[in-house]
């Protein structure tokens, strides 16, 4: 690479401290524009492609298995990677942000693997990606120490081999604005991906272990061919082994659903398998056919892995996986201890235990927890139910899931008012919390991140639009709406610290529940609100 020509091409308009200055390196800066301009118009026109298939699912055409892939998807021969080094046992992943503390704690944890998150349970912030990429820089070297105001120590445990590190970037629909290549934003999916491959790869193969990666918000195989070919030349250019890389897919949108074995195909070397994000495909199952009457769903929990459509969207997941060699991970237990209440407390974890139960049960290879309390739950199951590192021998090849049972939307249950306060208090309070820079927030014992609350503002407005009544009698109107979403914000406001945000939530949650305007994704809505773009760039 010409690094000094490449390097020069970009601007850095965030600032940076001594700290961070090494992340940004000329080289990787380089690395990050090169990157850019081979990819950039693919991914610009993938997400076009979007907007073309939801006109057509507005206009009433539903998904279907795409007839052109066939032949993939009939050829029982190819297979997926093998597990890469410190992927073969997955049993148990923790997930969450990047910051020092949450870093620390996660690989601390009795987990198998920890999934650094810059997507969604992340608001990018400048500061919070790149210290973020400082936090992963070190932790990598395993030398993230550090002590905080008070004088308490988080240091790494040395009595066990740590979990193994993956890394979620953002979506292919989100941009950096901190970060210009030729005066346009890069993708936030090349940014996130490129600094952490670039600074850690290497390091990583000397440890061990490789630049893994949880791929999100696919809607196609062509995004899945975009990875595969962004690691392929990232892979050439740093001189390692094709194949080192490997990314594991959200199946997180109903798109996606009817891709599964392309996904997997058109990463093949690259790939480590399949998750089931349930809480994004749950928002994709209503933001994609918002406009359809026929998919309204009741109270948001009344839908479970239970329903119809997600237990076809599990069972053709594990099939699809183990047909291909490959994991079957499966989804989040959100759950949060409650310490001052001991009967709910063990309620919850009840539940925890017979969620990770089921998915064991039905094949997953491996589950997500969000807090280090529940892994002991989760590992407990696995470890009982699962004594081999996985179970990708378990094939269910005689199971059978057709394009109408993916798209069941038939939930027992009805709209409350209770329902559609605790959406506007989720909403309202994700929201809020990511207007202060926050992406993980917990809310009533529950940790809550971008997803959820997508799946909140995603009812309301399906409810207006269809003018479905509660099971209180009362028409859920745009007024009606917007007067519970007040009175919402003032509870809230009442009981927040002086300088909250939550008005500021409020007027974009506002234009979110009638029905009308519907944002692509909330965090691109809220985005400019965080970004601290200077008119010129920093000196590095």
């Amino acid at each position: 690479m010409d690094t000094k020509t490449l390097a020069s091409a970009a601007s850095v308009l965030g600032a940076v401290d001594d700290s961070q200055k090494a992340i940004l390196s000329p080289e990787a800066i380089a690395f990050l524009v090169l990157l850019h301009r081979t990819f950039d118009p693919t991914r610009k026109a993938l997400l076009a492609r979007r907007e073309v298939r939801q006109a057509a699912l507005d206009a009433g055409v539903l998904p279907t298995f795409l007839p052109e892939t066939k032949y993939i998807r009939d050829d029982p021969i190819w297979q997926g990677a093998p597990p890469a080094p410190g992927l073969v046992d997955r049993r148990v992943e923790i997930t969450g942000p990047t910051d020092r503390k949450m870093v620390i704690n996660a690989l601390n944890s009795e987990v198998w693997t920890y999934m650094a998150d810059f997507e969604d349970a992340t608001a990018p912030t400048w500061d919070n990606l790149i210290s973020g990429q400082v936090n992963l820089f070190d932790g990598v070297r395993r030398q993230i120490d550090f002590t905080v105001p008070g004088g308490k120590e988080y240091k790494l445990r040395t009595d066990r081999t740590l979990p193994t590190l993956i890394v979620r970037p953002r979506g292919w629909h989100l941009e950096e604005k901190h970060f210009l290549v030729d005066g346009q934003p890069i993708s936030g999916s090349i940014f996130d991906f490129g600094l952490y491959f670039f600074h850690n790869a290497k390091e990583l193969i000397k440890r061990g272990s490789g630049p893994y990666f949880y791929l999100p918000k696919m809607e196609s195989h062509l995004e899945a061919r975009l990875w595969n070919d962004i690691f392929k030349l990232s892979q050439d250019i740093l001189e390692i082994p094709r194949g080192t890389i490997r990314g594991t897919v959200l199946i997180e949108t109903i798109m996606a659903a009817f891709e599964m074995d392309e996904i997997i195909y058109e990463l093949r070397e690259h790939s480590s398998g399949l998750n089931c994000g349930r809480w994004d495909y749950i928002f994709s199952f209503i933001k994609k056919f918002r406009n359809n009457p026929a998919f309204v769903l009741p109270d948001r929990s009344q839908v479970t892995m239970t329903s119809g459509f997600m237990q076809a969207y599990v069972k053709l997941l594990i099939k699809t996986c183990h047909r291909r060699g490959v994991h079957a991970m499966g989804g989040m237990a959100a759950q949060i201890p409650i310490k001052t209440d001991a009967a709910a407390n063990k309620v919850a974890m009840e539940g925890v235990y017979k969620d990770k139960l089921r998915e064991v049960t039905a094949g997953h290879d491996g589950t997500w927890v969000a807090h280090p309390a529940l892994a002991p739950i989760a590992s407990e199951v696995f470890n009982k139910m699962m004594p081999t590192p996985n179970q990708l021998f378990k094939r269910t090849d005689d199971v059978e899931v057709s394009a109408a049972m993916l798209l069941d939307s038939n939930v027992p249950g009805e709209v409350t008012e209770d329902g559609i306060r605790k959406n506007l208090g989720i909403g309202l309070g994700y929201m809020e919390a990511w207007l202060r820079g926050v992406g993980c927030v917990p809310i009533n014992f529950l940790m809550e991140d971008a997803a959820t609350a997508e799946v909140s503002r995603s009812q309301l407005w399906q409810w207006v639009k269809h003018q479905v009544t509660t099971a209180e009698g009362v028409k859920v109107t745009k007024d009606y709406a917007l007067r519970i979403l007040d009175e919402e914000t003032a509870k809230l406001e009442k009981s927040a610290p002086k300088g909250n945000k939550f008005r500021a939530a409020q007027k974009y949650f506002a234009t979110q529940i009638t029905g009308e305007d519907y944002a692509d994704f909330l965090t691109s809505l809220l985005y400019d609100e965080i970004v601290t773009a200077n008119s010129a760039s920093a000196k590095l």
